[in-house]
């Protein structure tokens, strides 16, 4: 069935656009190959809008096939009318084909059904009638009381009749649809605390009694409310104004006084008492959980991707730890393509105090393989082996480079993984998870694409929403992000080479496998050599696959080969070879588009082709950048309300953000505290990643809860700086050589915090904040010469300890 017209009224776009997009995701198109290389066919229609055109098929596709079920039972049934069918087949929502069929849909045994059988229906068709009879309705029930069947009462003739009908109401798709929306507009979402939480802290107190109109509850507080019930720690309940709902029953059915009217009016108040009140009551609360879980997909994908296309410090030799206590902290050490070179643990917290030998261990790491940078994980005593690693770098001035704390999240899942025992099958899951720490701070995205995107950890809620379509939405983020940046076809693992465009798992192993027996691949033509790697996923996944130093410059670019032909064209005209044009805007500039028009080629596609000649490998991720933590504060315990502190953005919600500043435990900045100006939504002014400046403003150690603000601080009525800076004010880097910072930032360029904005700043002051450079240039760390070694490591360890 053809679905365009539809989608494209739903979705505001054109139908030739809808139905060329469908055309070719039927023809095995996928969505970055049909973003990225088919813009003229489609409008330029771009991966979200193509995204939401193939939910909508399949939610479309999922009624129709509904429909048909429907539409069978109720034939089977014979009460199929040429008015039913057409209801059913023009129906465009679940819900609403659902209250169609609802008289239709097999019940089991209930009140009504007794009462059928009991030959009750003529008696509840007289009373819907509403006809005056002549005899009061007790004379006219007599007529149906059977001994036989055990009916002797006529009030519980009238009874039987009434459930009949009652059912009848609770089954009418209009009273439905309307009783429906008023509870949506009208009712009242009250929490309260249960009765073995009562008195007890927990993290749902603030909802321990607690209301507000459903129509305006945020997705994250219904969120919340949700675990919260989940943990039996909260009740929920709807409360509406029962009395108006009923009386809009009663208005519909009853025609005016007659001897049925009392009936009637029971009749109603029991059908929504008994059957419309629950399942309205559920029905609501399902619609407020899928559109809570809708908005919550929406900020996990994109905290997913804020994770995805974190800047990358690229190729640096990096030696990674992961922080431990007793069983010591492990290290790593990458070469600037991060190979793994070696390995080890040293021991220097409590229990053992070995700061000595660790120092000499990792100072001979450091200068044997040249490292650039440290990363070190955010876990169990993060602060305190970086603490170390600054008490080190104090002591061997211009010897340690940089440090990083680098996000664990997923590390152990990857560390125990059938991959990782791949790639490294010699080594413990311990060792495996530090490579996965450095190799993180060297490309997050080739790292983390070996992870369930679910166990990185992309939001507050994502364990209390649909897991099945959860995993969807985030599967589809990774799959745009690795062809947004592309991939080096002669260094990705199998696992990220799976997620290009076109290519399957067992594709993508056997381009591994093709190149550890073969070597390097020289250019993109190569690949077609792989068993396999058929003409469609060519098509599909070459412009995403890169070839650095192919002889052919177009092979390490975003130009799909389909074009090659064309550009040896464009060379001609401006009488250069290829490889003089690639890159060099002066020539480029000399292009004129219009000669190159054609049915197959549009200028959207020429526009893309000249972006990609002018700058070819271009990287869409930030230029990285770290930030630094204060080293006195280690522990909840050490925040000082008031402090103003350097953090980084973990998690970004409507209501707000979540700041690692350093203590094991985010704090947040309500969307309220985020600017002196009004924000909406802290999505729109801060991303996961983004190095800030913030003030605590309360601790609760507790229940863990810290409050940060990025506001100016108040002084005596008047908005300033304060004391360490202006609210929300960015650093640029590294403070000096031993510089300490948060992975995820933008740049490494060496600064102290710019003066901020006085006053009050707009929304645009603060984004410019956020965009904010540093000033300077940071020294690389210089390495001591392997002669002066032994004398530098005897004088600084007199005063490690």
């Amino acid at each position: 069935m053809d679905f365009s017209a539809i989608i494209a009224e739903e979705l505001n776009l054109e139908v030739w656009r809808v139905s060329k997009a469908l055309e070719l995701m039927d023809q095995g198109g996928t969505i970055p190959f049909i973003a990225r290389y088919r813009k003229d066919q489609t409008g330029t229609l771009n991966e979200i809008e193509l995204r939401d055109i193939s939910h909508r098929r399949d939610y479309l596709q999922e009624l129709t096939d509904r429909k048909e079920t429907i539409l069978k039972s109720i034939e089977e049934q014979g009460k199929m009318t040429p008015e039913l069918k057409a209801q059913i087949e023009s129906c465009k929502d679940k819900t609403l084909l659902e209250d169609i069929y609802a008289p239709y849909k097999p019940k089991k045994r209930t009140r009504a059904t007794i009462a059928k059988e009991l030959g009750l229906e003529p008696l509840a068709r007289l009373m819907w009638a509403q006809e005056e009879q002549g005899n009061t309705a007790e004379q006219i029930a007599l007529i149906y009381l059977s001994e036989e069947k055990g009916l002797a009462d006529p009030k519980a003739a009238l009874k039987g009749a009434c459930d009949i009908l009652a059912e009848e109401v609770a089954d009418n798709a209009e009273f439905r649809q309307y009783l429906r929306a008023a509870v949506e507009r009208e009712g009242k979402m009250f929490s309260k605390v249960k009765k073995d939480f009562e008195g007890q802290e927990t993290k749902f107190k603030d909802y321990y009694d607690y209301s507000e109109q459903v129509s305006k509850i945020p997705s994250h507080r219904m969120l919340a409310l949700r675990r919260g019930e989940k943990e039996k720690v909260l009740r929920l309940s709807i409360e509406v104004p029962t009395e108006e709902l009923v009386g809009y029953l009663k208005s519909k059915i009853i025609k005016g006084q007659t001897t049925w009217t009392p009936y009637l009016e029971a009749m109603c108040q029991d059908a929504w008492d008994r059957l419309l009140a629950p399942s309205m009551e559920s029905e609501v609360r399902l619609l407020l959980k899928d559109a809570a879980e809708e908005e919550a997909f929406k900020v996990f994908s994109k905290n997913l991707q804020d994770v995805l296309l974190a800047a990358p410090a690229g190729h640096k030799a990096v030696l990674a730890l992961d922080p431990g206590f007793r069983t010591g902290c492990k290290v790593a050490v990458l070469d600037e393509n991060g190979k793994f070179m070696d390995h080890g643990i040293i021991k220097p917290h409590e229990p053992w105090n070995d700061k000595a030998g660790s120092a000499v261990y990792l100072m001979g790491l450091i200068d044997k393989y040249k490292v650039d940078l440290i990363a070190i994980g955010n876990g169990t005593a993060s602060r305190e082996t970086d603490a170390f690693c600054a008490e080190m770098a104090a002591k061997f001035k211009g010897k340690v480079p940089p440090r990083v704390i680098v996000s664990e999240a997923g590390a152990s899942v990857y560390s125990a993984s059938m991959i990782a025992i791949q790639e490294f099958p010699k080594e413990d899951v311990t060792t495996r998870g530090a490579i996965s720490i450095g190799r993180r701070l060297q490309d997050p995205l080739a790292e983390l694409v070996k992870v369930d995107p679910q166990s990185i950890g992309v939001g507050q809620y994502q364990h209390d929403v649909n897991q099945r379509e959860l995993k969807k939405r985030l599967d589809e983020v990774v799959e745009s992000c690795v062809n947004m940046v592309g991939v080096d076809v002669n260094s990705a693992s199998a696992p990220l080479l799976s997620h290009v465009a076109g290519l399957s798992n067992t594709l993508s192993e056997a381009i591994v496998k093709y190149r550890d027996e073969n070597g390097a691949y020289g250019s993109r033509e190569d690949l077609k050599k792989v068993k396999g790697f058929g003409p469609k996923a060519f098509e599909q996944a070459a412009g995403f696959m890169r070839i650095p130093g192919a002889e052919n410059p177009l092979d390490d670019s975003a130009v799909h080969p389909e074009n090659y032909a064309l550009i040896e064209k464009m060379a001609e005209k401006v009488g250069v070879p290829v490889k003089e044009m690639v890159g060099n805007a002066e020539v480029v500039k000399g292009i004129n588009l219009e000669e190159f028009l054609s049915d197959s080629v549009g200028k959207e596609t020429l526009n893309d082709i000249l972006k990609e000649l002018n700058k070819p490998s271009r990287d869409p991720r930030k230029e990285f950048r770290y930030a630094k933590f204060d080293d006195k504060i280690k522990e909840i315990n050490d925040l000082i309300t008031g402090s103003w502190m350097e953090g980084v953005v973990t998690n970004v919600a409507n209501f707000g953000a979540f700041v690692d500043i350093g203590v094991h435990q985010d704090g947040l900045v309500h969307v309220s505290e985020i600017s002196d100006k009004f924000v909406e939504d802290a999505k729109t002014v801060l991303t996961v990643g983004d190095v800030v400046k913030v003030r605590v403003v309360a601790v609760d150690a507790k229940l863990k809860r810290i409050s940060l603000s990025m506001k100016t601080e108040q002084v005596d009525g008047v908005a300033g700086a304060g004391a360490n800076g202006p609210r929300g004010q960015r650093v640029g880097g590294p403070r000096g050589q031993g510089g300490h910072g948060n992975f995820g930032g933008r740049d490494n360029r060496n600064g102290r915090p710019q003066g901020g904005i006085q006053g009050h700043a707009t929304i645009a002051d603060l984004k410019a904040q956020i965009a904010g450079k540093s000033n300077g240039q940071q020294k690389k760390p210089g390495n001591a010469q392997p002669a002066k070694m032994n004398s530098l490591l005897k004088n600084a360890l007199r005063g490690l300890k």
